[in-house]
């Protein structure tokens, strides 16, 4: 079995200097560290992280507190796509992942994985006004990131993208196709990344000078089956829509079964888009006309920046936004181009 001697007489470094790099210290060159990390992977060497966190006082990994929707979190793909880019970054770093998968409460689970030293940080998704783990994070003042944006001032770094805008680009879209009966479908209300996409959605209406109706604005949950009967609401109504957004790519999916069993063919009757483009998106039928937010570059940025944090050890609270596009297909009845920049 190779030992840290071993690694750094292959290297050409100091013991010491490959406990740095093990520790990922700031003090070492990148060159330095490659030529050590390229010796561990030859000679298969496994540090013991019991004893390296004694020495260095971290545990190594970082945490993921999932929500109550945990339901969502694993069913919805868009998760599946951010976590792994969660997963790339601490395969790279050399550090775990864990799940708060426990039945307790959030704050609980929270406590229990900071102040339990379980983790150096954690990862959170999504929130809502007056949210009680951003407050107790602030309290915290632990190395944490937050995917989307928190909605009341908080201490804690975020990565987002622009929803407001990309909701805005996807509705002048419809817009430009002479829509003018356009309806929202929407997750929970309550939380930050629905309320900007509904924002976004009535901005361009009113820049268009379309009145908006709150008739054509549904909430549901971030399923299929949210989707679904989100839709079956909006069709029911006398002066229906004739196109929707739908919030999610799974709830555009939801929404095209409800309109074909009520006998509505899309893009014909109804012209829908969704939102995060997952790869589901292309292979629907017809292919669904989608915005693209780049959830793998959501969940490298997100682990990327809590690992900043937690070497630099304290909360940095910095704000990161990642780019949209809209992907145009069959869905939306315009003609395919491909992806449009705006």
């Amino acid at each position: 079995m190779a030992t840290i001697k071993d690694v750094a007489r292959l290297a050409n470094v100091s013991p010491s200097t490959v406990s740095r790099v093990l520790a990922n210290s700031p003090r070492i060159s990148e060159e330095t560290k490659r030529r050590v990390r390229a010796a561990l992977e030859q000679l298969n060497y496994h540090p013991n992280a019991f004893a390296r966190g004694l020495v260095t006082n971290s545990t190594g990994a970082i945490g993921i507190l999932i929500p109550p929707s945990a339901e969502e979190f694993f069913v919805n793909p868009f998760f599946a796509e951010w976590m792994a880019g969660v997963a790339e970054v601490a395969r790279q770093r050399g550090v775990d992942t864990v799940l708060s998968t426990s039945a307790r409460g959030e704050i609980e689970m929270l406590d229990h994985m900071i102040r339990g030293r379980r983790v150096d940080g954690v990862l959170l998704i999504g929130t809502r006004r007056g949210d009680p783990v951003l407050k107790e994070i602030s309290k915290l003042r632990c190395p944490a990131v937050l995917l989307g944006r928190p909605a009341d001032p908080a201490h804690v770094s975020w990565v987002n993208n622009d929803n407001q805008r990309a909701a805005y680009d996807a509705t002048l879209h419809l817009l430009n196709l002479g829509h003018r009966r356009i309806g929202f479908l929407g997750g929970a209300s309550d939380l930050v990344v629905t309320m900007d996409r509904v924002a976004g959605y009535r901005n361009a209406l009113v820049d268009y000078g379309v009145e908006p109706d709150p008739r054509l604005e549904v909430s549901s949950f971030f399923l299929e089956q949210g989707g679904y009967l989100g839709m079956m609401r909006l069709l029911a109504i006398s002066d229906r829509p004739t196109a929707v957004l739908c919030a999610d790519d799974v709830l555009a999916f939801g929404g095209m079964r409800a309109a074909h069993e009520l006998g509505f063919e899309v893009p014909r009757d109804l012209a829908i888009v969704g939102f995060n483009d997952i790869r589901l998106a292309e292979l629907a039928h017809p292919a669904l006309t989608s915005v693209r937010v780049h959830m793998h570059e959501l969940g490298v940025r997100s682990a990327g920046l809590l690992l900043e944090e937690i070497d630099q050890g304290k909360p940095l609270q910095r704000h990161v936004i990642v780019n949209h596009e809209l992907v145009i297909r069959y869905s939306c009845g315009a003609k395919p181009i491909g992806t449009l920049t705006t």
